[in-house]
């Protein structure tokens, strides 16, 4: 047993380094991936005691139904299986195996509450209405519209810098999940808009890196603009569950509504995964599964 204990441990050891550097993914990530992991090992090594290329498909699924008994959620199941298929996958990548044993096992179906989207109408609405909110109105107008524009998550609207600003060339560019950067187009209002917002701001923190500043000059809190969104929707009338990620989920729904393809979505959305992108459509679920599976087979 000692044997094989060591054999997990070594190649936990390499899969962790591959999805930290590799696959660039955050620490809380990382840990997450891990703690899986170890699970996993544990249970393969408590119940057949052997090495990592020698579980079987049924020995996978064994120990999904373990994870079923003890009153696991659909979704730390499928978190748990998609840590499986990341390992073997590596386990491919790096030449210790031919194929992968968890290939052909289906994810448990999760069945997701969808979030609110808001119409281009109340869109406009939020961001006319943020201009009255805290007296920072051409601030808070071009961070909403930079928001659902150009489909950010929160963390990459705060972190935007002026360096990343390229409105000659008409996009900008985003550090998105695990430090990796895309350029997102930006439209000519969201532009206007923050060129009206950078006019204002006040000459002695001209020299600040960061574009969107709170009172005192620093960095905005995520929880800064969650608020200035939540004064924006009560002013406008607007009574759906209104967060940040509404703008981004907004964002994405009328692209496809209009005729983008999900890859193209994928891309702007920053998501390594097209798999991810899914749970921003409300298209037809067989069309989108015939999507997803035809971009998969290419």
């Amino acid at each position: 047993m000692a044997e094989n204990t060591k054999k997990w441990e070594e190649t936990g050891k390499r899969y962790r380094t591959y999805i930290r550097l590799e696959k660039r993914l955050s620490q809380n990530t990382v840990e997450a991936y891990m703690r899986d992991f170890r699970q996993f090992a544990h249970f393969i090594l408590r119940q057949w005691d052997v090495a990592p290329h020698k579980v079987e498909s049924t020995m996978i699924e064994r120990y999904i139904a373990w994870l079923y008994s003890r009153g696991r959620e659909k979704t730390s199941q499928a978190r748990n299986l998609s840590t499986i298929k990341s390992f073997y996958n590596f386990l491919l990548l790096t030449d210790r195996l031919d194929t992968s044993p968890a290939e052909f096992i289906s994810t448990p179906k999760i069945s997701r509450q969808l979030p609110d989207i808001l119409s281009v109408a109340e869109i406009d609405r939020l961001v006319l209405a943020a201009a009255s909110v805290g007296g920072n109105g051409r601030r808070n107008s071009a961070m909403l519209e930079v928001l659902y524009s150009c489909g950010l998550r929160v963390s990459e609207l705060t972190a935007l810098r002026l360096s990343d600003l390229f409105f000659g060339e008409g996009y900008i560019r985003v550090i998105g999940k695990g430090d990796k950067q895309r350029l997102v187009p930006i439209s000519t209002v969201a532009r206007d808009r923050i060129q009206l917002y950078l006019e204002e701001r006040d000459p002695a923190r001209s020299s600040e890196e960061v574009v969107f500043l709170n009172n005192r000059g620093k960095r905005l809190s995520r929880i800064m603009v969650f608020t200035i969104i939540k004064e924006a929707a009560r002013l406008s009338g607007i009574e759906k569950t209104i967060s940040p990620h509404t703008l981004r989920h907004s964002f994405a729904t009328h692209l496809l509504e209009g005729g983008a393809n999900i890859r193209q979505v994928q891309e702007l959305l920053g998501h390594e995964s097209i798999l991810t992108t899914e749970i921003y459509t409300h298209l037809d679920e067989a069309h989108l599964r015939q999507t997803v599976e035809d971009h998969l087979n290419i």
